[in-house]
């Protein structure tokens, strides 16, 4: 039977994006294994998330996408974002049982990869004995501040909404209660009850991928190292990959193309991209303001615009409808900016505009993989948060690892003209701006080197594909899901910690032998002969 890694991604195809990437990086590490990607409907609806995976399918074939079947009942789509992502896979769990029993009655399931937001599948797969691990898709930052969320909320005396304090955190700035994410600020919230769960099991897992390099976010990950965000016990082994980005690929769409062609017009470094992520839609008066601060700010750009958000609702996250540009921007604008802008509606291809050479400057939402493509690229951001976790990425990015410039908001998160202008001026043209834009520089050399052959991220890979080889089935008794054994027959002289634990070892620290899910690692063997030869010498 062929050695399979499934893996479970949460909606939205930044997240898909960083899976695939790491199944093409595992698979180049040992092309003995193959990644199956489990998918819901809700995954693939978008035209540019089918496309993309068609392509993968085409190009590599060792990775295969597994549809699941559509839920009977599905999660109201008008609920708030993050709700309905953890609710879809709760529902899905029944069905995703049964899926992975299926896989496993034709190949040997390694291992499982499940996002961070797919939490609601941890049980499943560890109660069918596969060693589960994490893809965390955002920062080392954010995978230690998830590690650490119990112990940053556990004082507090109401929820982080009602409250104004700033929250300490190993190798981090303070964090105001504000800027937390929104699915943490009501202690009562569904969200929040899922993200302390996400956080225990991640606490219990066989690992963390985390999508990000080394040089990035050294403070972060000497915390993490030191076993600081995890002070009640022991920290799960991380694994920095990143960057885990899309692959440098031309498309040949005709309004992509026409992006490109532009910015092949302009002047090096003189054009500042404005691109909010898969997600972000801005209001109406917003956009309204932004195109104010843009003719003000005198820079190049290139914008893309969405139709803002519906005034009534939450609505379909994902609904891209054509905007009527003269409907959402000032009267003239267009024509008054057409030598000094392109405005480009719904999409553009955000990776490929980074790396253009004309391109200096970035307003981002401080979503993770558009931080680590800039990085790459080596442009410097401006730093525009506006939902999820990104207000908490900005005071990473401003304040922990400098490489943004922080705009000011209004309580309700409204940017004036003026303070988009000034920004912007300072990012392309002020010494500011310039002492960011050679540390971005730096950061870019960092990351290529952290992904050609022998770079931190490939070794890192390395060690994850070898700690799947190392894991290998334990004889064992199965009674209702648990793993029982005679600790004097396998393993005398050992202590034996309940299946809900891992054996981690930390720089050869740690003793003892842990189950988790029926499996063990030849470094568990080496250490349990190392101490039955103690044992026979003492006698």
């Amino acid at each position: 039977m062929e050695d399979v890694v499934v893996m479970f991604p949460s909606l939205g195809i930044g997240h898909l994006i960083s899976m695939v990437e790491l199944g093409e990086l595992i698979i180049t590490q040992d092309p003995s294994l193959s990644i199956t990607i489990l998918l819901t409907p809700e995954h693939y609806e978008a035209t540019a998330t089918a496309d993309y995976m068609k392509t993968v399918t085409k190009t590599t074939p060792s990775i295969t996408f597994h549809h699941l079947p559509p839920l009977d009942h599905p999660p109201d789509s008008s609920i708030p974002f993050y709700d309905l992502v953890f609710q879809l896979v709760k529902q899905y769990r029944p069905i995703l049982k049964d899926t992975l029993k299926s896989i496993s009655n034709k190949s040997t399931i390694k291992a499982a990869i499940l996002d961070f937001m797919s939490n609601d599948a941890f049980e499943i797969c560890t109660g069918l004995g596969i060693p589960t691990y994490y893809l965390f898709t955002g920062s080392a930052f954010g995978a230690g501040i998830m590690l650490y969320l119990q112990m940053m909320l556990k004082n507090l005396p109401g929820s982080l909404k009602d409250l104004e304090v700033c929250l300490e955190a190993p190798g981090t700035p303070p964090i105001h209660s504000r800027d937390m994410p929104i699915t943490l600020q009501d202690r009562n919230s569904y969200s929040y009850e899922n993200l302390i769960s996400t956080s225990n099991n991640m606490g219990k897992s066989f690992g963390i991928i985390v999508n990000t390099f080394a040089a990035l976010e050294p403070r972060v990950m000497k915390a993490l190292a030191d076993g600081e965000y995890v002070p009640d016990g022991p920290t799960p082994p991380t694994y920095y990959v990143g960057p885990l980005i899309k692959s440098n690929k031309t498309s040949s769409d005709g309004d992509n193309n026409k992006c490109l062609e532009w910015l092949s017009l302009q002047p090096s470094k003189s054009v500042v991209v404005l691109i909010f992520g898969s997600l972000g839609k801005l209001k109406r008066d917003q956009l309204m303001e932004m195109a104010k601060g843009l003719e003000k700010s005198g820079q190049r750009f290139l914008w893309v615009v969405r139709n803002p958000p519906p005034e009534n609702g939450p609505g379909d996250a994902f609904e891209l409808k054509d905007p009527s540009l003269d409907d959402l921007l000032p009267e003239g604008f267009l024509e008054r900016t057409k030598d000094k802008g392109l405005v480009v509606k719904n999409w553009a291809p955000q990776g490929e505009i980074l790396r253009h050479d004309s391109v200096g400057g970035f307003v981002c939402h401080c979503g993770w993989n558009s931080v680590l493509e800039a990085m790459h690229a080596g442009v410097p951001l401006v730093a525009w948060p506006l939902y999820a976790e990104q207000k908490m990425n900005r005071v990473h990015l401003v304040e922990g690892i400098k490489v943004a410039l922080r705009l000011k908001m209004t309580e309700d998160g409204f940017v004036t003209a003026e303070e988009l202008a000034e920004r912007l001026k300072e990012l392309m043209e002020e010494e500011s701006g310039r002492k960011i834009r050679d540390h971005v520089s730096k950061m870019s050399e960092c990351a290529k080197a952290a992904v050609v052959d022998g770079g931190s991220s490939r070794v890192s890979v390395a060690e994850f594909v070898d700690s799947l080889k190392s894991l290998r089935p334990l004889e064992q008794h199965v009674f209702q899901g648990l793993v029982t054994i005679d600790v004097n027959k396998s393993c005398p002289g050992v202590t034996l910690y309940s299946t809900q634990e891992l054996w981690r070892s930390h720089n050869g620290a740690s003793k003892g032998l842990s189950f988790f899910g029926g499996m063990w690692t030849d470094r568990t063997v080496l250490r349990c002969h190392e101490e039955n030869e103690t044992q026979e010498n003492r006698n």
